[in-house]
């Protein structure tokens, strides 16, 4: 078990990050090496297993992730932006590997994580699933293929726990079809729509952002063309697969050169 590559799970007592406890300590392919909250949390000082009520896992849940995050090969991280950002300075100090699930990065988030890559091997991606990241490059062929007289709409449904919209996906499925257009999202993203907001430009990439209930997730590619449309989608009904596609890169991570790479990467897609 010693040799196997020791995960720690950063944002341990979150709905991720016991999910991703689970699937560490089952894995035949890794161990569970440390799990991390911050200072003050009422799970710190406790058995990981134990706090999620569940059987003892042996891990202890830690503020302090500097000795965790030196002995480890990699550190999984679903938390929010800022905690993921100072994560990955620590994660290029130790020359490890970091998968990071959080959305919701600004620019200089990115620039920061970009930073850190060039010391650790940085894992990102809005969604961890083999069907999503399938999708993203459907998504680009299909754009690619067809001209401005296609309109082209991503549609995306969450929980209404989450507290950023457009999904990290969804930005994903637009810079696909921005990318198969030959443009950038920055240049072709269409504004949120209220009132009286005129005709639809050509050309450009619109978001529509639903929230309610408990939908895992979903997400469809609209192409609206003279005569037809063309729809691709994707509908996530267990978030045990994000975990799982999360673990899956942690282990792809260890050995590879610094950089940032994607579950493209990951599962060969590219």
């Amino acid at each position: 078990m010693g040799d196997l590559p020791g995960i720690v799970i950063n944002g341990a007592s979150g709905r991720m990050g016991r999910m991703l406890a689970r699937v560490v300590s089952e894995s035949a392919q890794a161990r569970l090496l440390g799990a991390l909250e911050r200072p003050g949390h009422d799970w710190i000082g406790q058995d990981l297993g134990r706090a999620m009520g569940e059987a003892e896992m042996g891990v202890t849940v830690s503020d302090d992730p500097l000795e965790l995050v030196a002995g480890a090969h990699a550190v999984i991280d679903f938390t929010a932006p800022a905690a993921s950002v100072e994560m990955a300075v620590l994660t290029a100090q130790a020359r490890g590997v970091h998968v990071i699930g959080t959305t919701g990065f600004d620019g200089g988030d990115l620039k920061r994580l970009s930073a850190a890559a060039r010391h650790a091997v940085i894992v990102r991606a809005g969604n961890m699933s083999l069907g999503v990241n399938l999708l993203v490059q459907m998504t680009k062929r299909v754009a690619a293929a067809l001209d401005e007289a296609f309109d082209i709409e991503i549609v995306e449904a969450h929980h209404n726990q989450k507290v950023d919209a457009p999904s990290g996906t969804a930005l994903m499925l637009g810079e696909a079809a921005a990318e198969g257009r030959g443009t950038t999202l920055a240049e072709a993203r269409l504004p949120a729509r209220e009132g009286i907001t005129g005709a639809r430009p050509a050309g450009g990439i619109g978001f529509a952002a639903l929230r309610g209930g408990d939908v895992v997730g979903e997400h469809e590619i609209l192409f609206a063309g003279p005569g037809e449309r063309i729809a691709l989608r994707h509908v996530a009904s267990d978030r045990m697969l994000f975990a799982r596609g999360a673990v899956r890169a942690a282990i792809w991570g260890v050995g590879q050169k610094p950089g940032e790479y994607g579950m493209t990467d990951v599962l060969g897609l590219i």
